[in-house]
């Protein structure tokens, strides 16, 4: 196998034969050669990618390695070293992308824990309290019911609504006021 000096060019061929003595032998040496030619090149190759500096270092040990351990996968007569080293090299990079725009949900979090269901008397008293307030609101009167679901469940403003409906905001804060004070004169005893 010939060696690489650090004046030399260095041509397809001893690189590939590099690769093939790595994976043959997994030799050392000329691993060695191969960081010593391609890590800083993949490092500039991924920062003109948009990775920032420690990015792009974490990502060449990734090449790096990748290349270490599926040296024996490469095949000259398929593309040349440099070709195959910088599919890698962007493929670990999309990866990343796609790991920052997706992160691995971490199945210990708690937040994804299902919540415990309510104990039977909590539940039953939710539902009568719910209940009660449907039919509060349905014995509204039909002006104050109105603009309750418009504000509430269409999420609309005091000002959307009196735009809507062609009321003075003043009659709409109103109404809305008398509607929450009926409903809560309802629901206060359930507490």
């Amino acid at each position: 196998m010939t060696r690489m000096s650090a004046a030399a060019p260095i041509d397809r061929e001893i690189l590939a034969d590099l690769v093939e003595a790595v994976a043959q032998r997994a030799d050392k040496a000329a691993f060695a050669q191969l960081f010593g030619h391609f890590a800083p090149r993949l490092k500039a190759y991924l920062m003109r990618l948009g990775a920032g500096g420690t990015v792009a270092e974490e990502l060449v040990q990734e090449v790096m390695l990748t290349i270490w351990r599926k040296s024996a996968s490469f095949d000259r007569r398929q593309s040349s070293v440099s070709t195959w080293i910088y599919t890698i090299a962007r493929n670990r990079r999309i990866d990343l992308i796609r790991r920052e725009k997706h992160p691995e949900l971490d199945p210990d979090d708690p937040a994804l824990a299902p919540s415990q269901p309510a104990a039977a008397d909590v539940a039953v008293d939710e539902e009568r309290r719910d209940r009660v307030l449907r039919q509060a609101i349905l014995d509204l009167p039909d002006e104050q019911a109105d603009l309750l679901k418009l504000a509430f469940y269409e999420g609309k403003s005091h000002a959307e609504i009196a735009a809507e409906r062609d009321l003075p905001l003043g009659t709409v804060k109103s109404r809305l006021r008398l509607a929450f004070n009926r409903l809560r004169k309802t629901m206060e005893p359930l507490r």
